[in-house]
């Protein structure tokens, strides 16, 4: 299965893809680890990427579509999830043209849909574990009472400087003036499914489950 995961900040969209990895054996191709692993790979590919943004620029989209690319010769085991890929419909076209040529089909678009104030709430009250990246939250889910990330053990969490109110409703603003126009642009094309990405992690992987069931 190949999926693209659909969805603003903070929906959860990292959270379903790590449990795809698991459950399913997917893999994850999200662009920020991309660029940091390209960055740091000594590539010719790398050095064009760490140069891009050591000068502050944006990483263009023909350079994301070759990481892409790159990833998707290698081992596709239970297919691939993207995440953060694509933000635009310019990005989109260029992804369909992508997978077009190597034979790849697209099976599903997951949109996680969330309501903006309760989605604002949960994530100032969102932290991490330091160490594995594991999410905690103040209210759904808190740090366990002896202090050790439930995954690896590790005592040390941190929240997101710009997980606050006044930043992520500009970060909400971004996401709705240049991704949600894919939505029109996946439900013409038939691979749209919602589903609710406000509900615990549980219920939104049963949610993505079923979605692949039927797709």
């Amino acid at each position: 299965m190949n999926i693209i995961l659909l969805g603003p900040p903070g929906a959860g969209k990292g959270t379903q893809a790590r449990r795809l990895e698991s459950d399913r054996g997917m893999i994850q191709l999200s662009t920020g680890d991309m660029l940091r692993e390209a960055r740091s790979s000594g590539t010719e590919m790398g050095l064009r990427v760490a140069a891009i943004m050591d000068a502050g620029e944006l990483v263009t989209d023909d350079i994301v579509i070759g990481l892409i690319e790159e990833k998707l010769s290698g081992d596709n085991r239970g297919g691939f999830i993207f995440d953060g890929f694509p933000r635009t419909l310019a990005q989109a076209d260029a992804l369909s043209d992508l997978l077009a040529r190597r034979g790849i089909d697209l099976d599903a678009v997951i949109e996680m849909r969330v309501d903006d104030e309760a989605l604002v709430e949960r994530i100032t009250a969102r932290s991490t574990c330091a160490n594995c990246g594991e999410v905690y939250n103040d209210i759904t889910r808190p740090i366990p009472s002896d202090g050790k990330c439930v995954v690896c053990g590790a005592t040390e969490f941190k929240r997101r400087a710009d997980d606050n109110a006044e930043s992520l409703r500009m970060r909400l603003m971004e996401y709705y003036k240049k991704t949600s126009p894919l939505i029109g642009y996946y439900h013409a094309k038939g691979t749209l499914r919602s589903i609710d990405g406000l509900g615990d992690v549980d219920t939104v992987a049963a949610a993505i489950a079923q979605v692949l069931s039927d797709a």
